[in-house]
C-alpha cells in the first residue's frame, strides 16, 4: 500500500516551467536568486530516484578513474528514501558497491538504547542489502562521547585521509538548517567533534530511529570536513524543510544556518520536492523571475504579496504600485489596477463566512459552502484528542449552534503526549478513590503508582502505562468537547492500529488503519469531512493519521453518498494557511474566541508541560495556534477586509488519481 498520499494535496498546479524549464537559458533566469544548484521534483519519491542516479553516476566515475569511491553517508529520513532507491538500482544491476569505501557521517553519544545507532540504521537500510565489503565500512565509535572524544575524532579524520578523502557526501538538509549533526552555531571550518544536540534534533532523532529516548550528544564530521568532499548531495523533502531550504539556497551565509555554507562549495547539488521548495522565489513568487501563466490562485498570491510590500490594502493599490514591483503584466491583462484589485478583494471577501456548514435559505453562489443539505452530517477527524479543538474549535462550536450533526473521530489517544507527572497525579487520585470506595479492587493502580514513584517501570508495564495516559487525555477531551457543544455519544475513539500497536506510536500505516476510517465514513455518510493538514508534527502522527483518511476517501470516492460530501483541511498546531491559500475563513468574535480558549484549557495535561515546546520561544503548539488565529484576522484586516478577533481557516481537498 502506498502510505503517503500527501502529493494528492494540490492547492494549485505549479507549472513545470518554474521547476523544470525547457532549456538552460530559462533555467538560468528562474534560478538567478539561488546560490546552490537545486533540482526540484514533484514528489519526494521522484527526487530520491534522481538523487540515487546521481550517486550511482559518481560511484561509476570514481571507480573508473581511481579504482574506488569514498562516500560519507548520513542517517536522516531524507537519505533513507535515497537508500531505498539505491538498493533498487543495485538489484537492477545499475550500480554496485564492491569498490565503495563508506564512512558514516555521525554517531550518537553513549546510550543504552541500541536503536540509537547510525551504524545500525545505515546498515539495516543500505549496507546489508548491497555488495559493499564489511571491512570497507567505517563508523565512529559510540564510546567517543567519553573523555577520549578528541582522540577518536582525530583518528577518524586520519582514516578518511588515508582512504584518499571523501569523493561524495550524501546527507539531509534538516528543518532547523543543520547539516548532519552540526547544530546552528557551527562554524564553517568546524572539524570532527563531540557536540551537544538541540531539542529539535533530539525530537527528530527519536522519530526517525523510533526510540524511547533522545540522545543528548553526538560525534559528527564538521562543516569543514563536509566542505572538503569532492561532491555533496543534499536532500530535502516535505514542507517542514521549506524555510531551511530557502535560507540555504537564497539566504546569506551564517552559522545560524550551517547548511548555508554549502554556497561556497563548487560541486554541490540539492534535491528537493515541491513542498520543500515551496518558499523558493521561482516556486512562490515566479513573477519575479519569469513571465507567469496566471491563474486565480497565482493572481491572489501576487496581490497579497504586493500589499505586504507597499503596506496598502487591496483597494488602494495603484498602477504605479504594480509597475514598481514587476506586476505590470497583470495591469495589462486586466486593463487597470482597479480591475485586478476588485477581483481579488471580492475573491477574498467571499472566503469569509459565519456559516461553515452553509446558510439555509440563502443564495450560496459566493459562499464557500453550499446551502443544502441542511442540516448536514459533519465528521471531524482529530489525530490527537486535542487537535480538533485547538485547530478548529470555534468552527465546531458554530456548526453545532447552527443545527448540524457534528461527530468527532479521535484517531489516536495521544498517550505519548502525557507526562509522567500527569500520570502520577491521576494515579494518586485513582488510588485515593479506589481505596475509599472499592478497597483493593484496582490493585494494578497501586502497583503502577509504586513503580512510578520508585522509577522502576519496565517495558512490561508499557501497555498499562500508555492506556492510563491515553485515558487522561481522552477524559480531558470529553470535557473540552462538552464545552463546544459536542455530545459524548458523538465522539468516536478509533484507536488506530498504527499508533496503538507500536511501542512508540510510530508504526507503519496498514490496511487495518484505513479500514477503521473507512467503516466510520460509510456508517455516518457525512456531507462534510474535516481533516488535519498539520503534516510536519515532530512524531509524524498527524501525517500518518491524515494519510489513512486520504486512503479511505480515495477508496470511497465513487460511492453515491460521496458525491454530496465536501472535504476541508485545517491547520493550527504546527502551521497556518497563507491568506492566498484560504478557501473558507470562519471568523470569531471576542466571546467566541474566549470560549475556544476555555475549551483548550480543559486539556490540563497539555497546557503546561506537553512535549514539542519550541526551542525558539518556549511556546507550546496550542499557544501558537491561538496566536495564528489572531494573526490571520489581522492579515485580513490589513488587506482592507472586515475586522475580527480571530479566524480559523480551511482549504478544500479535491480528489486526485
Amino acid at each position: 500500500m502506498k502510505t503517503d498520499l500527501k502529493t494528492n494535496i494540490k492547492f494549485y498546479q505549479v507549472s513545470s516551467r518554474y521547476y523544470r524549464p525547457e532549456n538552460e537559458i530559462e533555467l538560468a533566469s528562474i534560478t538567478r536568486y539561488e546560490k546552490v544548484p537545486t533540482i526540484v521534483s514533484e514528489s519526494a519519491d521522484e527526487g530520491a530516484r534522481e538523487a540515487a542516479l546521481d550517486v550511482a553516476h559518481v560511484i561509476s566515475k570514481c571507480v573508473e578513474t581511481r579504482g574506488r569511491c569514498v562516500i560519507g553517508f548520513g542517517s536522516g529520513r531524507g537519505a533513507l528514501k535515497v537508500y531505498d532507491e539505491l538498493v533498487k538500482l543495485y538489484f537492477a544491476d545499475k550500480v554496485n558497491f564492491a569498490d565503495v569505501v563508506a564512512f558514516n557521517l555521525s554517531e550518537f553519544g553513549v546510550t543504552d538504547d541500541e536503536q540509537l545507532s547510525t551504524q545500525r540504521f545505515i546498515n539495516e537500510h543500505l549496507y546489508s542489502k548491497v555488495d559493499i565489503e564489511p571491512d570497507q565500512i567505517h563508523h565512529l565509535n559510540r564510546l567517543a562521547a567519553n573523555e577520549n572524544a578528541h582522540e577518536q575524532c582525530k583518528a577518524y579524520e586520519r582514516e578518511i585521509n588515508d582512504a584518499g578523502g571523501l569523493d561524495l557526501i550524501l546527507c539531509d538538509l534538516n528543518p532547523d538548517g543543520s547539516l548532519v549533526c552540526n547544530e546552528p552555531g557551527s562554524a564553517r571550518n568546524s572539524a570532527c567533534r563531540l557536540i551537544l544536540l538541540g531539542n529539535d534534533t533530539r525530537t527528530r532523532v527519536t522519530e526517525v530511529f523510533q526510540s524511547d529516548t533522545a540522545p543528548r550528544t553526538a560525534v559528527t564530521l564538521g562543516i569543514g570536513n563536509i566542505l572538503g568532499a569532492g561532491k555533496i548531495i543534499g536532500v530535502a523533502w516535505e514542507e517542514d524543510c521549506a524555510t531551511a531550504l530557502f535560507n540555504t539556497i537564497e539566504g546569506r551565509m551564517t552559522d545560524l544556518v550551517p547548511a548555508s555554507f554549502l554556497q561556497v562549495h563548487d560541486n554541490v547539488k540539492i534535491y528537493a520536492d515541491l513542498d520543500a521548495a515551496s518558499r523558493l522565489t521561482r516556486i512562490s513568487y515566479p513573477w519575479k523571475v519569469t513571465s507567469c501563466e496566471w491563474n486565480d490562485y497565482l493572481i491572489r498570491r501576487a496581490i497579497v504579496w504586493l500589499c505586504g510590500l507597499t503596506g496598502k490594502p487591496i483597494l488602494k493599490l495603484t498602477n504605479k504600485d504594480y509597475n514598481d514591483y514587476g506586476l505590470s503584466e497583470l495591469v495589462a491583462l486586466y486593463g487597470s489596477a482597479y480591475n485586478v484589485n476588485i477581483k481579488i478583494f471580492n475573491d477574498l471577501q467571499h472566503t469569509i463566512t459565519g456559516w461553515p456548514g452553509g446558510k439555509p435559505n440563502a443564495d450560496d453562489t459566493y459562499r464557500p459552502e453550499r446551502e443544502k443539505p441542511y442540516p448536514k452530517r459533519v465528521l471531524v477527524f482529530s489525530p490527537h484528542p486535542d487537535d480538533a479543538i485547538v485547530s478548529m474549535g470555534g468552527t465546531v462550536r458554530r456548526l453545532i449552534q447552527q443545527g448540524h450533526d457534528v461527530r468527532i473521530a479521535i484517531q489516536t489517544d495521544g498517550d505519548i503526549a502525557v507526562s509522567d507527572d500527569n500520570l502520577m497525579r491521576s494515579l494518586l487520585l485513582a488510588h485515593r478513590l479506589t481505596n475509599h470506595f472499592e478497597g483493593q479492587s484496582f490493585k494494578f493502580v497501586e502497583e503502577m503508582l509504586t513503580k512510578l514513584i520508585s522509577e522502576t517501570l519496565t517495558d512490561d508495564d508499557n501497555d498499562n502505562l500508555r492506556y492510563f495516559k491515553g485515558s487522561i487525555l481522552l477524559s480531558e477531551a470529553m470535557i473540552a468537547y462538552r464545552q463546544t457543544g459536542v455530545e459524548r455519544k458523538n465522539v468516536h475513539d478509533l484507536r488506530m492500529p498504527f499508533y496503538v500497536n507500536d511501542p512508540h506510536g510510530q508504526g507503519r500505516l496498514s490496511d487495518a488503519d484505513v479500514a477503521v476510517i473507512q467503516d466510520l465514513i460509510v456508517q455516518i455518510k457525512p456531507h462534510q469531512i474535516f481533516i488535519d493538514n498539520d503534516l510536519v508534527d515532530p512524531y509524524g502522527t498527524h501525517a500518518r493519521a491524515t494519510s489513512a483518511v486520504m486512503h479511505a476517501l480515495n477508496n470511497l470516492k465513487d460511492e453515491d453518498f460521496m458525491s454530496d460530501c465536501r472535504v476541508w483541511m485545517y491547520r493550527g498546531q504546527w502551521g497556518q494557511w497563507d491568506v492566498d491559500q484560504v478557501e473558507m475563513a470562519v471568523p470569531m468574535s471576542p466571546e467566541e474566541f474566549g470560549d475556544k480558549r476555555e475549551a483548550i484549557l480543559k486539556f490540563h495535561s497539555q497546557i503546561h508541560d506537553a512535549p514539542f515546546r519550541s526551542s525558539a520561544d518556549a511556546m507550546l503548539p496550542w499557544q501558537r495556534s491561538i496566536d495564528r488565529n489572531r494573526d490571520l484576522a489581522d492579515k485580513y484586516q490589513r488587506l482592507g477586509l472586515a475586522t475580527y478577533e480571530a479566524i480559523e481557516a480551511f482549504v478544500q481537498y479535491h480528489f486526485h488519481g
